[in-house]
């Protein structure tokens, strides 16, 4: 196997000690981190493999995004201004079912190249009914780490073109998962993906958890309690609001991840810290779809793991990680105070709370022997930036509230470089990009 050194300014390793180590080096070997050296260690051996000399730069764990939409990478900019309900039915809908295969892939690689350039090297993507396999080729193709799953919906009123029969729901979703989990060389793996209570009926809900009981370390992804229309809805439907329902369903365990969480009452919220549900934060989708706050020190304060995510495009409309740690910590504060939300916490949630999330925090989400080699490489001399990172806190502080994608020089997914001195090398931007726009004026000639 192909061994690599990185020799480094500053190694934040997010291990269980917080460690904050100030020169050094890590060594790779072929997708592992072998050794986690400080100066002296480096000094007093030898090395023979590749050496890369990134001596002013500040090495993290690679970002985990545990709430995306590749699919609706295209639509960025043609969804504002909305709540979410007329959202989906003006908008995204309408998009999504004029998706072909061409626009599927498109949408999806100009995603991941935006993701990786911004530092995140997992996601949990939620698909659109059709074309799943082109977000698996996107990712395959690119070298990105990936939980996938096509949107199921057997149940759709605002929008009755895009649905599916339950059982071409659950069929298709069984041939995705046996084709594509534990695939890549374990980079890609599958999450059931029901797309919320109002799009799918109890039998479908039922038999999507079900299915996560066949393949080992399977995800079950939804949406759950995001904006005080859908909840009225969902209540008038189930008589309950919507983690009741789950709970209701047996559906709602360790391996069940619910994006948005915002309009929960306690019941729910003793029912997600018990059951150890997981909670998919997504700041910028929820304060620009008009949807709420959620409570996230309290949710916190409960043993709930909560991680970030940018949701789709076209409600952020960035995939940016550090839009998202800033405004993570940013909007607590006036409702919690000062403290509530600092900014190792935030930044413990793009990374070790995310792999929690994923059921993979022994693998990735921290620079420790014998996991992925998952690395993420930061120019923090910037003149945004803090300029003496003299006590630890600091450089948290400096990445969560100051720096942006900019500060990212190179990105390792797996062992392998994807993004390196700002360019990638996995993907063609300038070609990802004129796809992507001719493929967008190709879809909305379909739209109906």
């Amino acid at each position: 196997m192909k061994r690599t050194l990185i020799k480094l300014n500053m190694i934040v390793t997010m291990d269980r000690a917080r460690r904050v180590i100030r020169g050094g080096g890590i060594v790779v070997n072929g997708n592992t981190i072998d050794l986690i050296l400080t100066d002296a260690e480096l000094s007093a051996r030898s090395f023979e493999g590749d050496v890369v000399d990134a001596g002013s730069l500040v090495a993290i764990p690679g970002f985990i995004q545990t709430h995306i939409h590749l699919c609706q990478t295209l639509f960025r900019g043609l969804g504002d201004d909305l709540e979410l309900l007329d959202w989906l039915k003006l908008r995204i809908f309408p998009y999504e079912a004029a998706h072909n295969a061409g626009s599927m892939h498109a949408s999806a690689m100009v995603g991941v190249a935006e993701l990786i350039r911004s530092g995140t090297t997992t996601i949990m993507d939620m698909g659109s009914i059709h074309h799943e396999e082109e977000v698996v080729r996107a990712i395959h193709e690119t070298g990105l780490r990936a939980y996938i799953g096509k949107a199921m919906m057997d149940v759709n009123d605002l929008y009755p073109r895009l649905k599916e029969k339950t059982k071409d729901s659950i069929s298709s979703t069984q041939s995705l998962a046996e084709q594509w989990h534990n695939s890549s060389g374990d980079r890609i793996r599958y999450a059931v993906a029901p797309r919320f209570v109002l799009s799918c009926s109890d039998a479908l809900l039922r038999e999507a958890y079900e299915m996560t009981r066949s393949f080992p370390g399977m995800l079950f992804h939804t949406h759950s309690s995001e904006n005080k229309s859908e909840l009225e809805a969902v209540r008038k439907r189930c008589g309950m609001d919507n983690v009741e329902f789950f709970e209701s369903l047996n559906i709602l365990h360790s391996n069940t991840c619910l994006a948005h969480c915002i309009w929960l009452n306690e019941k729910e919220e003793r029912l997600l810290a018990e059951r150890k549900s997981k909670v998919l934060h997504c700041p910028s989708s929820n304060l620009k779809l008009g949807s709420g706050i959620a409570r996230i020190p309290q949710l916190r304060s409960k043993g709930i793991t909560v991680s970030l995510g940018a949701d789709g495009a076209p409600c952020n409309n960035n995939l940016d990680i550090f839009k998202e740690m800033r405004l993570a910590a940013l909007v607590q504060k006036p409702l919690n105070g000062p403290t509530a939300t600092d900014a190792k916490t935030i930044f413990e949630m793009a990374t070790l709370g995310g792999a929690e999330t994923l059921g993979i925090s022994n693998e990735i989400g921290s620079i420790e022997v014998g996991k992925k080699a998952d690395l993420v490489l930061l120019d923090l001399n910037r003149v945004w930036n803090s300029y003496d990172v003299t006590h630890d806190d600091m450089i948290y502080s400096s990445i969560v509230y100051s720096s942006t994608p900019e500060n990212v020089r190179s990105v390792m997914v797996d062992g392998q470089w994807v993004f390196r001195n700002y360019l990638h090398l996995t993907l063609d931007e300038g070609v990802v990009v004129r796809k992507a726009n001719d493929e967008l004026r190709l879809l909305l000639g379909r739209v109906q």
